[in-house]
């Protein structure tokens, strides 16, 4: 029973700071998808999964797990010249939840990272938004691409919002991924060293973003991940991720 409550205490408190923090919402204009804030110490909640690419089979992962951080709990993902991601999947219209928030911290950036090139293709933080492949509405041009980058890159899915702490590029800077080209948008939302070691709390709507980038409405939401790499420039990084929230616009 002393368990019970206290489960539901953690529940209720989690649900509470979400409340505090997204001002104007009722529960029901919230979707949670990660709530590390209310997982334990130590492995990751099973709802996320490791990720691993094609391109970088064999080599070292990204190291995740859940850590204490003053008085909550978040993911800690430390990367020493490695590669690999944590996802969620989910089902999701962004018609009826467009808005993603989420905070993040950094301990450092990819000194020579470089968003052009894929030999710089290392973020300290990324968060993905990834979107399901609907034939029926795609073009036979844009068909036959994807399939093509799938042959080179494995399982992609058909489109990919990426918001990357970068080195040195401007925020609100747009570009294609220098592996996966026009299937994933990158958009530098952090750049630089000026706030790392600090926590930054981050609000996007994804449904806007993805029509700027792709120029078409976007389709279902079938994932979201967060990653840390380094394995393109050898380098190392240690990032931290909070709870992640789709919500209505308020």
């Amino acid at each position: 029973m002393m368990m019970l409550r206290h489960g539901l205490l953690v529940v209720f408190v989690f649900l509470a700071l979400i409340l505090v923090s997204v001002p104007m919402l009722n529960a029901e204009d919230i979707l949670v998808v990660g709530s590390f804030s209310s997982a334990a110490e130590g492995p990751l909640p099973p709802t996320w999964k490791p990720l691993l690419f094609k391109k970088q089979k064999g080599a070292n992962q990204t190291e995740y797990v859940v850590v204490r951080d003053g008085d909550t709990t978040v993911v800690r993902a430390e990367s020493r010249a490695a590669a690999s991601a944590l996802v969620h999947a989910i089902d999701l219209d962004l018609k009826d939840y467009p808005v993603l928030r989420w905070r993040w911290k950094v301990s450092n950036v990819i000194a020579s990272g470089n968003l052009a090139k894929k030999e710089g293709d290392d973020y300290a933080a990324r968060v993905y938004v990834t979107f399901a492949y609907e034939p029926d509405k795609v073009s036979f041009g844009k068909k036959v691409k994807y399939k093509a980058a799938r042959l080179l890159f494995g399982d992609l899915p058909f489109g990919v919002m990426t918001y990357i702490w970068d080195n040195q590029a401007p925020i609100g800077t747009v570009a294609n991924n220098a592996y996966a080209g026009e299937f994933t948008k990158m958009i530098v939302v952090q750049s630089g060293e000026a706030r790392a070691g600090h926590w930054v709390d981050e609000e996007r709507n994804v449904y806007e973003d993805y029509r700027r980038a792709f120029g078409e409405d976007p389709p279902r939401v079938n994932g979201v991940a967060i990653m840390t790499d380094t394995d393109n420039t050898g380098e190392r990084a240690t990032a931290f991720y909070g709870d992640l929230v789709f919500t209505k616009v308020r």
